[in-house]
């Protein structure tokens, strides 16, 4: 997430109830005889709609006064066809009209998301997406890649014609000029199986009328929370074309294998002052201070309330349209904590009663305390009352490298006192006997195992600010290892995107508004780097041909996962036993030492398959292994696999 500020909310009485109509939220429902409007605005004293040649600029061709309905709907229907126009609303609340907007559940937007866009839907399907299937995946197969739209392909080096665009995921047979492949045959290669899109619904901070300007950022501004977001689009001013991109690049990656999960960011609002919240019900969407300003748990200078009913209701309603619209097959939420956690179980329960493989979890935190009871809210610690929603695990990410401040590297880096939290995050966050921290999972796909995303430093500027001595073959010896233990943890292995690159940042941590130079993927870096590449595949390849890292099940996890006794602070060792109809191995042994020097480690006498060993990994095996004890290089993992 990044920083924002805002201004202060007109007034509105905190908590204040509304009636809350029982049909889902449709504002603009066109066909080519009418198109009936709707907008919920319980307070409203007058509300009028607006119809526009254009997504911006110009004078309204139309101005047609709305009435009022039940449970706070204001409606009316426009005889004749009206695609290609668009509309907005305006509310009139104590004497004042407030500033016009596309409403508070709009699906197609002009430019910059100023107005509401009529469209006939069926014109945005491409070729085939009534056909178009998410892939099945295995639960012990979820690999999430996470991926910003612009760093993926933006860079001379991508070779993609649709550089930065949506499109540019759609493309086959890109390469690097050194011959590679990039894109989405990358990510093919990678073994990677959910891709995690950074924020693409409409944001505010990029004006799409400017794109030539070289604008970036993140996008952890929402304005539309339903809509698509236009500046990764070949043409912003024309609402079907970036609905149509958008579902391409959902098809594209379905047919290549890769299940699609959306970041969404529903715990705050770009400036509220220019919402359709804000300009359709001032306050009520938020959780407000009793000085009327806003409560500030998101860190953005507002905090959204999904306590409030209909703001509850639009929260599933948005994430239904999203599955059903867009095939999105799961969902990523920011500052998850901001949310209640009964606002989280009715989102599982809907969202599983469409597809029972959706993928859900989030950020277990907020940036600061939410105006709500925080037993109630949606924190990591509180996981476990929470079935089917996983959680960032910043337990094993500061294992690994070391804690937000940089002070140190983490396990990785030589650090003692690291080895607890990270045999917890292997476990998956669950209640295990040999481990000490507080459980609070109670299933370890809820643990989302990862060293690094697109928060703070990734790994290559963290180890080489933690460790500005080392070199970088070290550095690189240090992420093979940080991510073994990822791919090897029971929970969900979560990678970002161009680490496997060895990508920079140029050391900067929160760069969600910093230009190409500092976010692009070098794509030239696949071939310096080809090694580290090769390893996070073959770690891939491991994982997949090998369902014993992913049991799915706490109490198998118990049953099978037994970490090895050993004194030193600086290696972690664990045995997956007693496999036979689970895994195709009799047991695999993995041994991760942190220590910058050799280990001889005691593990049970067999004949294995060297998997891993050395920074070299290969998934039909290395090499042979026999004997009960086994020498570990410094700063390196091994895997075996029993015969």
């Amino acid at each position: 997430m990044s920083i924002l500020a805002t201004s202060l909310t007109l007034s509105c009485t905190p908590g204040e109830e509304h009636p809350v109509p029982a049909a889902q939220l449709e504002e603009c429902q066109y066909s080519s005889d009418a198109t009936t409007f709707n907008l919920w605005a319980p307070n409203a004293e007058n509300v009028e709609l607006k119809l526009y040649e254009n997504g911006l600029g110009g004078s309204p061709i139309d101005t047609i006064e709305m009435r009022p309905s039940n449970n706070g709907i204001w409606a009316t229907k426009i005889e004749g066809d009206l695609k290609g126009k668009f509309y907005t609303f305006q509310v009139k609340r104590d004497g004042k009209w407030l500033e016009e907007s596309a409403g508070i559940s709009a699906k197609a937007v002009g430019v910059n998301g100023q107005r509401g866009a009529i469209i006939n839907w069926d014109e945005t399907d491409p070729e085939g997406w009534n056909e178009d299937i998410s892939p099945v995946v295995k639960p012990s197969d979820i690999i999430v890649y996470e991926l910003q739209h612009r760093d993926f392909s933006i860079h001379q080096s991508s070779g993609s014609s649709y550089s930065g665009k949506y499109m540019a995921l759609t493309q086959e047979g890109t390469k690097s000029p050194e011959g590679l492949a990039t894109g989405i045959d990358h990510l093919k290669e990678l073994g990677i199986t959910y891709v995690q899109l950074l924020p693409s619904t409409d944001f505010a901070t990029i004006d799409e009328t400017t794109l030539e300007k070289n604008q970036y950022n993140w996008g952890y501004e929402p304005l539309n929370y339903n809509a698509v977001e236009g500046s990764f689009s070949t043409d912003p001013y024309k609402p079907e074309t970036r609905i149509r991109e958008f579902k391409e690049m959902v098809q594209a990656l379905h047919k290549a294998g890769i299940r699609v999960i959306l970041d969404v960011v529903y715990n705050h609002t770009t400036n509220a002052s220019v919402t359709g919240f804000e300009r359709t019900n001032p306050g009520y969407f938020y959780r407000m201070k009793s000085d009327g300003s806003f409560a500030n748990g998101s860190g953005c200078g507002n905090e959204t309330a999904s306590d409030q009913p209909m703001m509850r209701k639009l929260m599933i309603e948005s994430l239904e349209w999203w599955m059903k619209e867009y095939h999105i097959d799961g969902f990523r939420f920011d500052l998850m904590a901001i949310h209640d956690i009964e606002t989280m179980n009715e989102i599982r329960t809907r969202l599983e009663a469409i597809d029972s493989s959706v993928v859900i979890y989030g950020e277990g935190w907020a940036a600061s305390d939410p105006l709500f009871d925080e037993s109630k809210l949606a924190f990591k610690r509180y996981t476990y009352q929470m079935d089917g929603v996983g959680a960032f695990s910043d337990n094993i990410r500061d294992a690994l490298r070391g804690p937000l401040d940089c002070s140190n590297a983490g396990f990785i880096g030589g650090i003692k006192g690291n080895k607890e939290d990270l045999e917890f995050g292997i476990a998956g966050g669950i209640q295990h006997p040999q481990v000490s921290v507080t459980a609070w999972t109670s299933e370890p796909f809820q643990h989302i195992s990862y060293a690094s995303c697109h928060d703070d430093h990734c790994l290559r500027d963290r180890l080489e600010e933690a460790l500005p001595n080392a070199s970088e073959k070290e550095r690189i010896a240090m992420i093979k290892l940080a991510q073994t233990a990822v791919y090897t943890s029971q929970g969900i292995p979560f990678i970002f995107n161009g680490e496997e690159l060895y990508r920079h940042k140029q050391g900067i941590k929160n760069s969600y508004n910093q230009p190409d130079d500092v976010n692009a993927i070098d794509w030239s870096y696949k071939k310096r780097y080809k090694d580290l590449v090769d390893y996070y595949a073959a770690l891939a390849d491991i994982r997949h041909a090998h369902p014993a890292f992913g049991l799915g099940d706490a109490e198998l996890v118990r049953r099978h996962l037994e970490f090895i006794d050993t004194e030193n602070e600086l290696v972690s060792s664990f045995i997956l036993k007693d496999l036979e109809g689970i895994d195709s191995a009799k047991s695999l042994v993995v041994i991760l030492n942190g220590s910058k020097e050799s280990v001889e480690i005691d593990i049970p006498e067999g004949n294995y398959i060297i998997l891993a060993r050395d920074g070299k990994g290969d998934a039909e095996g290395l090499g042979a292994f026999s004997g009960a004890k086994i020498r570990v290089k410094a700063t390196s993992a091994t895997i075996l696999a029993e015969k």
